[in-house]
């Protein structure tokens, strides 16, 4: 998606749109994203260009709407009016619920609750709408604040620097879980750093995004002409025309962009191993053929099969390299097919997976400068068909990479592993004695140990189809634990003495991640800090699919998630864990609301540098508050009206008369 904000405008929407969405379609876009819902006239336009559109669902979300409830229930009933009239209009492609919820505000209110509040827009949006995608526009500030439900992930990031934006998106990829991740808002003010660098920035972040497997990039602006908190801004030039329509340098940098996918290829050897997988290697096999990127070969380890594997893909995939063994196990298998492979590169994936068409593609940039010896990225879990599959996708135990940091893998799943034939050799291939599984965490594990590095790719997806029971699922996590017992016995020193696994990084889930009632969250001293990321090491885990969401799949659930631990571990140790949490969380601070006058030239970190003269002590960068004093704690955030009016929110716990600045009541 290559999209640019478009509004709002001092005056309103113009008479008429096709002048400036023909423009917008000659520069290459073909998405625009708005800060208001659509109406049909703005709609139409959009079809005739060939533009898809992305409402914004305007409401009081820079206001306590917690407090005010009527801000909320005014937001319902607009996204219900609006998507009644527009929902079906071939050219609105999605709603975003909303927009950079300020982060003091959300802490004022509680992360959990504004999340909560965030995803039942959601579900309401997608009550009406179904076949629209639904999102809510983060940014650093709350990068904890994403929705369990949204579409895809959003994020408004404005970052100058080259090096650190490609970073983040990295960073933003893991936030995301499974998945799509959109950049819905990068630009660069021209007024303050010229209209050579508004270009030169705009076109690196747009290839930035492109290269770094995002779903898609907003550019914001369109235009120079901007209306907000009701007043024109003066003071900001975000726009690629400027105020008198005249495109700026910026607009045709952004136009260069090519959307396509670089083909170069990569020589790599697909290697799949099956048992008796007749019924699902087909679905494999059609999907690796569709590939773009490269692939010299591709070759099929049937390792003893019965069930006539190795004469169907014989007779249905002619082009397919063959190899008939004996039952040798798993990691013989894919030795086998690594001596037979002509290519320097080595892809390995499974007979229930389907690579995306783009896997060998995305996975080839790691290789280019020698920095990674192996490469992978997501398995991800197909739709589920029916409630056991979706407790099965929601369940811990999955096959999962594990990351060290946003771009380098501690361990990479066998479904998805791709390995220089160099390193495969150095290390003597896979240990024959796992023959079911742990073979890929041993190799990597050793490939670690040899000094080779493992890179991620986060667009270098395939689609994973999980047991299609709950029974089937927890007798896979009993040969897990079996092959773990193996593991134990051969890397001790990566297991804790009662058995558990030692990871370094964070294990993958799946989920997005996102603010829970028990988690940490950095929020920088004062609250104030630019980036406030949730500070636990777990990532959580697939939700459970709506469309199975019921009594039985929720019992199920918390069955399973009670039995799979236990089972690997009693394979794995013969020890049969129960942990118990005894300790009581302490209750809520006491505590009174106040709201003070807040002069429209002042904001709220001029309140905080008043307190911090008065030799007011910050509180704890994770703390529930922003600043102490002889036993008094406070926390100061700000509401925005329109025309620019300002409220200053007061919580305090303890004395009131401390505080420098008159309070009123709640």
């Amino acid at each position: 998606m290559k999209s640019v904000t478009y509004g709002p405008f001092p005056g309103g929407w113009p008479e008429e749109f096709d002048t400036d969405f023909a423009r917008m379609a000659a520069a290459g876009f073909n998405a625009i994203r708005l800060f208001e819902m659509p109406g049909t006239d703005l709609l139409d336009a959009a079809a005739r260009h060939g533009l898809q559109v992305f409402g914004g669902l305007k409401w009081g979300q820079n206001a306590d709407f917690f407090k005010s409830p009527g801000l909320y229930s005014a937001a319902r009933v607009s996204l219900a009016e609006t998507l009644r009239i527009a929902a079906r209009h071939p050219a609105l492609a999605g709603v975003y619920v909303g927009n950079e919820v300020p982060s003091d505000l959300t802490r004022w209110m509680g992360p959990v609750r504004v999340r909560e509040a965030l995803e039942e827009l959601i579900d309401l949006g997608r009550k009406i709408a179904p076949w629209l995608m639904f999102a809510y526009a983060n940014y650093p500030s709350t990068e904890y604040l994403e929705p369990g439900n949204a579409d895809f992930s959003a994020f408004n990031v404005y970052l100058e620097d080259k090096t650190a934006f490609r970073k983040y998106l990295k960073r933003l990829h893991h936030i995301a879980g499974d998945r799509p991740l959109v950049i819905s808002e990068f630009g660069l003010d021209s007024s303050r750093n010229g209209l050579d660098t508004q270009a030169r920035t705009l076109r690196w972040g747009a290839q930035a995004a492109l290269d770094c497997e995002t779903a898609g990039v907003t550019i914001y602006a369109w235009s120079d002409r901007w209306w907000n908190n009701g007043q024109e801004i003066l003071d900001w030039d975000f726009g690629m025309i400027d105020r008198e329509n005249v495109a700026k340098p910026a607009l045709a940098a952004v136009s260069e962009l090519d959307l396509q996918t670089p083909t170069s290829p990569l020589p790599a050897s697909i290697i799949v191993c099956t048992r008796n997988g007749r019924e699902r290697i087909g679905a494999c096999l059609r999907a690796v053929q569709k590939m773009t990127g490269g692939g010299m070969e591709t070759i099929v380890v049937d390792d003893g099969s019965d069930d006539g594997t190795a004469d169907y893909v014989s007779a249905e995939f002619p082009g397919v390299k063959l190899i008939r063994l004996e039952a040798s196990g798993l990691s013989a298998a894919r030795n086998a097919g690594a001596q037979a492979a002509i290519g320097a590169v080595l892809a390995f994936t499974d007979d229930d997976c389907e690579p995306d068409v783009e896997w060998i593609a995305r996975i080839r940039p790691l290789f280019e400068d020698g920095k990674f010896a192996a490469a992978g990225g997501p398995n991800l879990p197909p739709r589920p068909r029916n409630w056991e599959e979706a407790v099965v996708c929601a369940a811990p135990g999955a096959p999962s990479h594990v990351m060290l940091d946003d771009e380098e893998a501690e361990h990479l799943p066998g479904c998805n592993l791709v390995v220089t034939r160099a390193a495969f050799m150095a290390i003597g291939g896979f240990n024959p004695q796992f023959r079911t599984a742990g073979d890929d965490v041993d190799f990597c594990w050793r490939l670690r140990e040899a000094g080779f590095r493992l890179g991620f790719a986060p667009g270098a997806f395939v689609w994973h189809w999980r047991r299609p029971s709950v029974l089937a699922f927890l007798r896979q996590q009993m040969g897990y634990g079996r092959a773990e017992k193996l593991l134990v016995r051969k890397h001790p020193t990566h297991f804790s003495p009662r058995g558990d696994a030692r990871w370094l990084g964070f294990i993958y889930g799946g989920g997005a991640v996102r603010v829970m009632n028990r988690s940490i969250i950095y929020h920088g001293p004062t609250g104030s800090a630019g980036y406030q990321s949730i500070l636990n090491r777990m990532l959580p885990l697939r939700a459970l699919d709506a469309r199975f969401d019921s009594v039985r799949s929720r019992i199920s659930l918390i069955a399973v998630n009670l039995l799979q631990p236990r089972l690997r571990s009693w394979l794995r140790t013969r020890r049969f864990f129960l942990r118990l949490c005894l300790r009581r969380s302490p209750g809520p601070e006491s505590y009174e609301d106040f709201h003070a006058y807040c002069p429209g030239d002042r904001g709220r970190e001029d309140f905080i540098k008043l307190l911090s003269e008065r030799c007011w002590k910050p509180a704890a960068a994770t703390a529930a508050w922003d600043f102490e004093k002889a036993g008094t704690k406070v926390m100061l955030a700000i509401e925005h009206g329109e025309n620019g009016r300002k409220t200053l929110l007061v919580r305090v716990s303890g004395n009131t008369a401390l505080l420098p600045f008159p309070l009123q009541p709640g």
